[in-house]
């Protein structure tokens, strides 16, 4: 077993890395670099590149952005021994693209939205993540409807655990049942002990990491976090982690330290809003952290809601313990 993988199995704080722009909406080169710095200096194990929070839009061609901000991470993280992913996005000739230039930029896994693939059947949806894993290991990824995913049954998780490059699942449906649904396949196909479970419920995080999942006679854990919530505070997600894995901290206590954690999120991932500021309330965080000059997005229609400013006001001031 490679290094990465190892690594990846043992469980991670991989944080979703954000895109730093300046007042003209150009790339912030020098604040980028200096981002991934941070995670990799908080102790994360590992960056998500080229995903939801660093903007879909970094595809488009009047930005062009995704093979430079691919380079760049890979470039602040060379030495350090990260577990570093890529997103994939498309249909079929652009997701193989991206996951060709993933790999040869040097990234060990591809994150696989399915999010461009509405009308495909379960049958369609195995055959695409197997051709993305022909090109490089994938991790499995439920994104919640609400920001552009779509359903994705425990039968589609049931026969797409069966694909022997799919190391892991990030589990982000920001719903208990559809949770379930990719854990109870993941137990009932022969590779449960080879496909990791990382939590993207960011409404639920510490929860999913506590819990003992049971089904057909066999416990699966979630081993760590692929989250945009922690592309702030990560060094706090690293210690969180680290407690859970030593198991030391009543589990009452990680319980109520959960409650908190899914109010902070509400407030920046706007949940009041129906994730309409998700991307701006993690810059207004960073920006506060002096790790951002602002909070723009590439898309100017892209900003806080209205009310959000307040209520990261309210969280921020309320949870200093879950902040760097």
């Amino acid at each position: 077993m490679s290094d990465w993988l190892a690594r990846l199995r043992a469980g991670l704080v991989i944080p979703a890395h954000p895109l730093c722009l300046n007042a003209e909406r150009k790339l912030d080169e020098a604040r980028q670099r200096k981002l991934t710095r941070y995670y990799r200096d908080a102790g994360a194990g590992g960056i998500a590149v080229a995903v939801h929070t660093t903007q879909f839009e970094i595809r488009d061609p009047q930005f062009n952005l995704l093979e430079t901000v691919l380079r760049m991470a890979i470039e602040e993280t060379r030495d350090a021994g990260m577990v570093m992913i890529a997103g994939v996005c498309g249909a079929r000739e652009q997701a193989l693209k991206e996951a060709e230039l993933a790999a040869k930029t040097g990234y060990n896994a591809a994150l696989l939205s399915l999010s461009a693939l509405k009308t495909a059947t379960l049958d369609e949806l195995v055959a695409h993540v197997r051709d993305v894993a022909s090109v490089m290991p994938v991790v499995g990824f439920y994104l919640q409807p609400a920001v552009g995913g779509r359903l994705l049954p425990y039968e589609f998780w049931r026969k797409a655990a069966d694909i022997e490059n799919l190391v892991a699942i990030k589990m982000a449906p920001f719903n208990r049942y559809q949770t379930l649904d990719v854990i109870r396949g993941v137990a009932a196909s022969d590779r449960p002990g080879e496909i990791a479970l990382y939590t993207g419920n960011d409404d639920n995080i510490i929860a999913d990491l506590i819990t003992p999942f049971t089904f057909n006679g066999k416990t699966l854990r979630v081993v760590g976090g692929l989250l945009g919530q922690w592309a702030v505070g990560t060094k706090r997600a690293v210690e969180i982690l680290r407690r859970v894995h030593e198991g030391k901290t009543h589990p009452s206590l990680m319980l109520a330290l959960n409650a908190q954690l899914t109010d902070l999120n509400g407030a920046l991932f706007d949940v009041a809003n129906h994730f309409h500021g998700c991307i701006a309330g993690i810059h207004e965080v960073l920006r506060r952290q002096g790790l951002m000059e602002g909070r723009w997005c590439l898309n100017p229609a892209e900003d806080l809601s209205p009310g959000q400013m307040e209520e990261i006001d309210r969280v921020l001031a309320a949870y200093p313990h879950l902040l760097d």
